[in-house]
């Protein structure tokens, strides 16, 4: 009986030694380094004071500005990245009057271009094309007028047109741009 119990384990020893040689065998190792790069989103607002568009709209605004009148900005915005873009562009007009009273914003008219861009629900313009790297797009406007019912209480007062444009990527990021998501937060 320890006889067999003996060539019993000896035969165990001797096939878990022949499956782990064997398993050994029949495995390998090797490592890898894959490098992933991403994209580049990066968008620049230009803003024009003259159509052959060569004069940066100055900084410190316009002055001088009389009811009636427009002045020439033109609003634009240019893909400087690596890859398609998808573009949105936030417009807020103010006025700041020298006296007491509430501005009507109205009077201030910016001439939206409706055909290469959409208004959407949630106070954004949205270009209607994908931008691909270095393009630029249709200009959203080109002027701000000041309407002739700006009377006194206009006199010495500050508009002002802030524009603020954002991009995210267009490639699988749905099939139109207000489909889109991940746009940055204003």
């Amino acid at each position: 009986m320890k006889k067999r119990l003996f060539v019993a384990a000896l035969a165990c020893i001797c096939i878990t030694a022949l499956a782990g040689g064997t398993l050994a065998y029949y495995t390998a190792e090797n490592t890898a380094h894959n490098v992933i790069t991403t994209g580049g989103i990066d968008i620049a607002l230009q803003e024009w004071a003259d159509t052959d568009k060569t004069t940066p709209f100055p900084e410190d605004g316009v002055n001088d500005v009389m009811p009636g009148t427009s002045v020439t900005k033109i609003v634009e915005v240019k893909n400087t990245g690596a890859n398609d873009a998808y573009i949105r562009v936030k417009v807020d007009k103010s006025i700041d009057l020298a006296g007491e009273g509430t501005p009507d914003l109205s009077l201030l008219a910016l001439d939206m271009n409706q055909a290469d861009w959409t208004a959407g629900e949630d106070g954004y313009y949205y270009y209607n094309e994908v931008l691909a790297p270095g393009e630029v797009t249709a200009p959203l406007f080109t002027t701000v007028s000041f309407d002739t019912g700006m009377d006194n209480l206009y006199q010495n007062s500050a508009a002002e047109v802030d524009v603020a444009a954002y991009a995210v990527q267009a490639d699988n990021n749905g099939d139109t741009v207000l489909e889109a998501r991940g746009w940055p937060e204003a």
